[in-house]
């Protein structure tokens, strides 16, 4: 009888616990979490543990401790090269992104009847940008009957350079495929710069500040919260290019273009040493996650955040 009496009790509170917005909030994001766990967390778990190993997929792994890591770092004459032409990569076509978007955004923060039209046309290439028609198309451009030499032919310069194949030029052709890419950047920057206060350029005004030094004294310092995180993020897409060489040169010539992330997909899939694969990967891991601290530890010398004064 006590039972019969308590039962109704307990459903009810379970009743109410399953309506609660803390039970809600987990039963939404259940989907999220099972798919982080089973197509991210266990993935990189076990890649960690086929990087002590040797292992080609098709047999069983073995157990080699850290001669994987010995081999990237000692043996493998490739391996640097391929840091140093990624490293070449990321120098260079991160902050000439970041300069382009910014630019741009700081054309288009005024808002016209076309500016929406304009945003989407210069968002549009870092939708399909790293597709891999665009790679193809890229390709035909830089060839030496592409449109490259055709545009310089018109302007009076009797040009049949082969951009793809000379190592002075092609890595550059990858480079300004990335920054032609700078669209979601550039929304970014724009939504930053529509937060800085109107009132603050017109005190600089009156007090007799021209552009430029409105940019570097009010846009620049108030800006730099939106390009610490463009900077992360660009860094780790930088890291992670892979299409553009893989398409567009296959790391050639002599691989000048070839890529970190390609290198690693030819060892794992090619050369079927996935277990020496998953080596580089966690590396480039350790790599980025050292870049990435670097730049948040440095940050209270050169971002500016209005709540800290």
């Amino acid at each position: 009888m006590k039972k019969e009496q308590n039962s109704p009790k307990r459903k009810k509170t379970l009743m109410q616990i399953m309506n609660t917005p803390k039970v809600a909030g987990y039963v939404f994001i259940l989907p999220f979490i099972v798919g982080f766990i089973v197509f991210m967390a266990l993935p990189m778990l076990l890649s960690f543990g086929f990087s002590f190993t040797r292992y080609n997929i098709l047999e069983a792994p073995v157990f080699i401790g850290l001669e994987n890591y010995k081999t990237m770092f000692t043996s493998d004459p490739k391996f640097w090269k391929v840091f140093g032409v990624t490293m070449y990569y990321v120098l260079f076509s991160v902050p000439l992104r970041l300069l382009m978007a910014l630019i741009v955004a700081m054309l288009l923060v005024k808002s016209t009847k076309l500016s929406g039209f304009y945003r989407a046309v210069y968002y549009l290439p870092s939708i399909i940008g790293s597709s891999v028609a665009v790679a193809i198309l890229w390709k035909r451009m830089f060839a030496s009957d592409g449109v490259s030499n055709a545009l310089l032919q018109t302007i009076g310069i009797n040009s049949e350079i082969a951009w793809l194949g000379r190592t002075d030029t092609a890595i550059w052709t990858l480079i300004i495929l990335a920054v032609w890419q700078f669209g979601s950047s550039m929304l970014i920057f724009l939504s930053g710069l529509k937060q800085i206060p109107v009132s603050l350029y017109e005190a600089a005004t009156v007090d007799g500040a021209n552009g430029i030094q409105r940019f570097f004294k009010i846009t620049l310092p108030m800006l730099t919260p939106t390009i610490f995180f463009n900077l992360i993020n660009q860094l780790i897409n930088g890291f992670m290019a892979f299409t553009q060489s893989y398409i567009i040169t296959q790391g050639k010539p002599r691989d000048s273009t070839l890529f970190y992330t390609v290198y690693m997909y030819f060892n794992s899939f090619t050369y079927n040493k996935l277990g020496y694969g998953c080596a580089m990967a966690w590396f480039m891991i350790f790599v980025v996650g050292m870049l990435t601290l670097i730049l948040f530890k440095t940050q209270n010398k050169w971002v500016y955040y209005e709540s800290e004064g």
